[in-house]
């Protein structure tokens, strides 16, 4: 009984945590925009680094805010010379680093690598409206259709190879998680960009139909993903995000609400598990910190969907002091704002003068959704 007497006392785990492991230290006696060191960076990302992006509406932020900041954000599909900076928008040049519009789910992300990094060929598919064609798996890059299917297929083929160059190419591959709900081809399983017969096409409810991917489907495609990129390249690093913008609208049955938190919540997870498992893989919080009540929504824009400019700033703020925090250097202040949008990076050239609209909106084909609410059917 002595000798535990004598014995100095142990401190319990609790007692030696630093103040961010905390609520009231980290959170509740901050105010939300000194809420810091939320993420610890596996790897340094830096001016020289090669960045591509890819993902849901949400990622574009992040493209345009590397570009604006003078990263090295690469376009691996320019477009043709000549193009105004309206139409490129519209066309969906310099969007993402190739030109697949959006790549809302890990099923679409695996599909699209698939189709670039191995021999397997996309269903020569298309859709018709109005005498003009749509690639289903990307309709909106093409205003207005493609004039026929043999031009929408070259198209295609020249955006899978812009993609295998991109990832051979890369040094970061940032890949912004979006939904788990999607729409396909009950026979064959491929997985549309959007439901059919709401960009174009027709809907056939005994050829198309609705899944809502649980979390063992997410992993597995996610986890194939990303097989594919560090097989392109052995040397790539992969930076998961997800994002903060909420569903537009569910076919799931339940209220887009609790939707919007079920497929979120999923996403998240998966992220989690897959940086667990796979070194190269890093998650940054941006989806946190646009959406955690102790940021008590303030940056959303009073639809309570679209992101301000004013979040995107702070996200990219929390990077960028983040990086320097783990691996030295000064934070990349938030540069100043201006009338012209963002110009593309080749991957040949220097990153250019920032250059950021305020008011740029983003090319999403989820929100053509919105369209099909009821108080605009009888408009």
């Amino acid at each position: 009984m002595s000798e535990a007497k004598d014995r100095p006392r142990m401190p319990h785990p609790y007692e030696t945590l630093p103040e961010h492991s905390f609520w009231r230290t980290a959170v509740a006696d901050r105010d939300p925009l000194e809420i810091s060191g939320l993420w610890s960076p596996r790897y340094p990302i830096k001016r020289r680094t090669r960045i591509v992006t890819a993902g849901s509406c949400f990622a574009q932020h992040f493209a345009k805010a590397l570009v604006a900041r003078r990263y090295r954000w690469l376009d691996f599909e320019p477009g043709p010379a000549g193009l105004t900076a309206d139409q490129r928008r519209d066309y969906h040049y310099g969007t993402f680093s190739f030109r697949t519009g959006n790549i809302y789910t890990p099923r679409m992300l695996r599909q699209w690598l698939t189709w670039a990094l191995t021999d397997a060929k996309p269903p020569e598919e298309a859709w018709e409206k109005d005498g003009r064609y749509y690639d289903p798996f990307r309709p909106g890059v093409e205003p207005g259709g493609f004039v026929s299917v043999k031009e929408l297929l070259i198209s295609r083929s020249e955006t899978l190879t812009a993609i295998a160059a991109a990832v051979r190419g890369a040094q970061v591959f940032v890949f912004t998680m979006g939904l788990t709900e999607a729409w396909h081809d009950k026979a064959t399983g491929v997985e549309y960009a959007v439901c059919p017969g709401t960009v174009a096409g027709q809907f056939d409810a005994h050829r198309h139909g609705f899944v809502n991917h649980g979390f063992g489907a997410l992993m597995d495609d996610m986890t194939s993903a990303l097989r594919l990129l560090f097989r392109a390249n052995r040397g790539l690093k992969v930076l998961l995000t997800v994002s903060p913008v909420p569903l537009t609208a569910t076919a799931s049955g339940q209220h887009v609400l609790t939707a919007t938190s079920h497929s979120k919540s999923l996403l998240r997870a998966v992220a989690s598990e897959l940086v667990a498992a796979q070194v190269r893989v890093d998650y940054f919080p941006s989806y946190e910190i646009i959406t955690h009540p102790a940021y008590r929504g303030r940056f959303f824009a009073p639809n309570l969907r679209s992101v301000l400019p004013e979040g995107v700033d702070h996200v990219m703020t929390q990077f960028f002091r983040d990086q320097a925090a783990a691996f030295g250097g000064d934070t990349v202040a938030t540069p100043p704002r201006t009338s012209l949008p963002p110009t593309p990076v080749s991957p040949t050239e220097e990153a250019p003068e920032p250059e950021l609209t305020e008011a740029e909106e983003l090319r999403c084909e989820e929100e053509l959704l919105a369209a099909f609410a009821p108080d605009q059917r009888d408009v």
